[in-house]
């Protein structure tokens, strides 16, 4: 059965998460009360039910390693809260992943992550079949990681493979379908634009207040597109300041931060058209909340985004309102 690669199948596979490249350092993996050492009780979570506990406590006792455990908040398995001391994870919670039928093989089965070749072996077809259907967006990469010379190499659940499998189990024999053929031969890959799709849901439903909704599609469009898609120079700023990181770099990683910055960024004009759509919508749920924040000054200090003038210092103000 020919199968039609187009922008509605697309939508229909739903996409992923990223990549791990550095070690916890953000707010919920800080040893904090609760953390330390893994030795120290739950605390109570200010402004939320219950008690909580940091994120390396709640790993621990999961039995999940730092990277699982990154995975499995990502995908919903582990729900997080937010507290006063960052967000966190209820010990309640926890009782309920632990009661879990199954537990924990389960889970670690749920997280299984694989490359190219065991993907490929696990499915039983060619390692060049799996790719091209990975290129054709019919399943989304988990993660992914650059390599020593640059280049891309991505991860996919285990699950999500055995799934496609029972779904449409034609795909995994006989000749490639006349869509997916047309669609690889004029050169497209979803792979990346899959694993942003999947990304931001993943953001959106760990995400509550308006503005930084509205942060989360405004994260994959470049500058340009979002300067033509946000007028106001207060709003612009105050959606760079909120918008989440979709991949997390060690400091050493400045040598791949430009692949890193491809990938993060949408390109295709669909997607572009999509995530503009998203953000508008976003945008005016915000507006409506409360407006983005602006310095009580006068015209002079309004922001732009207009390179500095050669050889012109900058002003205090400038620099702290970030102004280049």
């Amino acid at each position: 059965m020919a199968v039609r690669v187009d922008q509605e199948l697309r939508k229909s596979q739903e996409p992923w998460s990223p990549e791990w490249l550095g070690e916890p350092s953000a707010p919920g993996w800080a040893s904090g009360p609760g953390d330390h050492g893994g030795s120290a009780g739950p605390v109570g979570s200010p402004g939320g039910a219950g008690e909580s506990v940091a994120f390396g406590a709640a790993a621990r006792a999961l039995g999940l390693n730092t990277r699982e455990f990154e995975l499995a908040v990502q995908l919903g398995e582990v729900r997080t809260v937010t507290t006063g001391l960052g967000r966190r994870v209820a010990c309640e919670e926890l009782r309920r992943v632990t009661a879990a039928e199954g537990f924990p093989e389960a889970l670690i089965a749920r997280l299984r992550e694989v490359g190219t070749a065991e993907g490929a072996e696990l499915l039983g077809i060619t390692q060049g079949r799996l790719t091209r259907l990975a290129r054709g967006g019919f399943f989304a990469p988990v993660r992914f990681y650059v390599n020593r010379y640059r280049a891309v190499v991505w991860l996919y659940l285990a699950s999500d493979l055995t799934e496609l499998a029972v779904r449409q189990p034609e795909l995994l024999s006989g000749r490639t379908p006349p869509g997916l053929s047309a669609a690889l031969a004029a050169g497209e890959d979803w792979r990346a634009a899959t694993w942003r799709g999947r990304r931001i849901g993943q953001l959106l439903a760990q995400t509550e207040d308006p503005w930084e909704r509205a942060a989360v599609p405004a994260s994959v469009l470049g500058s340009v597109e979002l300067a033509s898609a946000v007028a106001d120079p207060y709003e612009r700023a105050h959606l760079r300041e909120l918008r989440p990181a979709l991949v997390r770099m060690r400091p050493e990683a400045g040598a791949i931060r430009d692949v890193i910055d491809a990938l993060v960024t949408a390109d295709d004009p669909r997607e572009i058209r999509r995530y503009r759509a998203a953000l508008a919508s976003s945008l005016d749920d915000a507006r409506r909340a409360r407006p983005a924040p602006r310095p009580d000054a006068g015209p002079e200090s309004a922001l732009d985004d207009r390179p500095p003038v050669p050889g012109r210092p900058r002003s205090l103000w400038q620099k702290l309102i970030g102004r280049r």
